[in-house]
């Protein structure tokens, strides 16, 4: 009986020795199939494909914002990179103290970070905080991990603050382009993000960088043809002029008249486009390019362009002015005291509405109005900016007389300063139109003649006159002889032309000898006594050509040189007789 019993245990040990060695040889060939056999069915490719799903991660790399430079290659809009936090709010594992921490670092509510997680809790990715300073890292890396994570991004930075806002304009916190040249060009300066594959540890941190799938690409440079020291001399005469005057707005703008680049450009009111949070609408807009207005007794030297060109009138043709008042149906023309007989060039630089007027009567109708267009009025200046208006001239079959008198000094057409600079520019370049210019690398387009260049000259010297004796005396400048006209326009309101509210303006062109620079001052709205063109914008434009001169290196005018030498003598004279030192 026990050695049955004997010989029956031996058998089974045997049979469970047996399944057992049959079982580690499965399990070694299981392994070494999951191991080593690259087709078979979840073997080792799928595994590791699994592991690597759980570990590996593509990540975006943001790539910069291209910069915008001036002239000279300082910068005006650059990206600097920015931390931002992100939360999966159905992984989020802080708590109480330590959300309290987080909001404490993020500069957040407890409270308002507290419902922000679960009033999101549907979603999977949810911005807390954007654009934080890169060292923030540090103080933030105790909560990443259990569903708070951080991410690379730029952020757009402008140096100039004010000074170029609405030319350079900004992005929104996603750096897409909203206004100016951001806005214009946003295609060309906006980058392509790359993708690189990492690998996370459980809390979701990166610790180990795997190899670029897609390099990022940054964005490409623009630069402008404006120049950073002008601008900010034209920032700061404009702000100081529109300050003290109580105006509404102004506006200035300098360009090259040979070539067409804008060498300064500004506005006011302006914004901050780093803080954004106060920004007023009407502080936005570019006004220089985008806002229209009647350019009044800056006209008149067209007028008396298409007078010289008719061939009936040269600038020593006496028009007679008396009694300083004059019909036309509809209206009563008033001179502010009766000047009499004057000449071209005396009409000009005493601003006569009654010998403008006579001049207007006498020409074919459709004379003005086309030597208007000639120089760019009623077109758009071809810039390529946002919201560049046109403006427009009149255009009739039958012009009435009071159509004919009110265009030649001013009212009844729209321009925008920039159009009122490209008019002016062919005065100072020898009666050719330019196209003006923003872009350094923007294409150069041919000049075209518009106008006889000796015509043009003679009309140059009767706007000298308009500076050395006429209604701009306020515009001259103690190291360059300079020409221009004044122009003082009732301000047009919801019902009308307001009878006390005006617009001052100044176009002028300097050195006048052979002028370098326009330069157009437009403040709207003067809330002093003294409103008109020659006491409000006139000393604006005096004040930025003599520093803007004096920065581009031209050199003073030979009538300076000649006063200086004449002053030189007097005082060797005097030290000769023992008068002074």
């Amino acid at each position: 009986m026990s050695a049955q019993i004997y010989q029956i245990s031996r058998w089974r040990i045997i049979l469970i020795a047996l399944f057992l060695i049959l079982l580690v040889v499965s399990l070694c060939a299981r392994i070494a199939l999951l191991q080593v056999s690259p087709n078979y069915e979840r073997g080792f490719a799928f595994l590791q494909a699994q592991g690597e799903a759980r570990s590996n991660r593509t990540i975006d790399i943001p790539a910069p914002r291209g910069m915008i430079l001036d002239r000279e290659g300082r910068p005006l809009a650059v990206s600097t990179p920015v931390i931002s936090v992100w939360a999966d709010p159905e992984l989020v594992g802080l708590s109480d103290s330590e959300i309290a921490g987080l909001a404490h670092e993020l500069e957040l509510d407890e409270e308002t970070l507290s419902l922000k997680l679960k009033d999101q809790s549907g979603r999977r990715f949810v911005y807390l905080k954007r654009g934080m300073v890169p060292n923030s890292r540090e103080r933030l890396e105790p909560f990443v991990g259990r569903g708070v994570y951080l991410m690379e991004e730029y952020r757009r930075f402008y140096p100039s603050g004010e000074v170029f806002a609405q030319v350079v304009g900004f992005t929104d916190i996603d750096e897409q382009g909203q206004e100016g040249v951001e806005l214009s060009l946003d295609e060309i300066l906006r980058g392509t993000s790359g993708s690189q594959l990492v690998v996370r540890d459980l809390k979701g941190r990166v610790v180990e960088s795997a190899e670029v799938l897609q390099p990022a690409s940054p964005g490409d440079n623009i630069t402008l043809t404006l120049d950073t020291r002008l601008q900010y001399v034209a920032y700061r005469q404009l702000k100081e002029a529109v300050t003290s005057h109580g105006a509404a707005s102004g506006s200035l703008v300098t360009m090259d008249v040979e070539s067409g680049e804008i060498l300064a450009m500004v506005n006011q009111p302006a914004f901050n486009p780093n803080n954004r949070s106060d920004i007023e609408p009407n502080s936005v807009r570019n006004r220089v390019l985008t806002d229209l207005f009647e350019p009044g007794s800056t006209i008149k030297a067209f007028t008396l362009l298409a007078a010289l060109e008719s061939g009936r009138y040269r600038p020593e043709t006496v028009v007679d002015t008396s009694p300083g008042r004059m019909q036309v149906p509809g209206k009563m023309i008033y001179d502010p005291v009766n000047y009499g007989p004057l000449t071209l060039s005396e009409i000009l630089a005493k601003s006569s509405q009654v010998g403008t007027a006579k001049i207007a009567l006498d020409l074919d109708p459709d004379r003005l109005p086309l030597l208007l267009q000639r120089v760019g009025l009623g077109e758009l200046p071809g810039i390529g900016f946002p919201g560049e208006a046109a403006g427009s001239v009149p255009q009739y079959y039958e012009w009435e007389p009071i159509e004919r008198t009110t265009l030649a000094y001013g009212y009844g057409l729209a321009v925008s300063p920039m159009q009122l600079a490209q008019a002016y520019a062919v005065f100072g370049n020898g009666g050719f139109r330019v196209t003006p210019k923003l872009y350094r690398d923007a294409p150069s387009i041919e000049p075209e003649r518009v106008a006889d260049e000796g015509l043009v000259d003679d009309v140059l010297q009767m706007l000298r006159g308009v500076v050395e004796t006429g209604t701009a005396t306020k515009a001259a400048t103690e190291s360059y002889d300079v020409a221009g006209k004044t122009g003082t326009t009732h301000f047009y309101g919801e019902f009308g032309y307001e009878a006390h509210e005006y617009s001052a303006l100044f176009a002028g062109l300097a050195p006048a000898e052979d002028p370098r620079i326009v330069t157009i001052v437009v403040i709207h709205e003067p809330q002093t006594d003294y409103y008109g063109g020659g006491s409000v914008a006139a000393p604006v434009f005096s004040a930025v050509t003599e520093a803007t001169l004096r920065i581009l290196g031209e050199t003073p005018s030979a009538a300076l040189s000649a006063r200086l030498s004449s002053a030189s003598d007097q005082v060797d004279v005097l030290a000769q007789q023992g008068l002074v030192p």
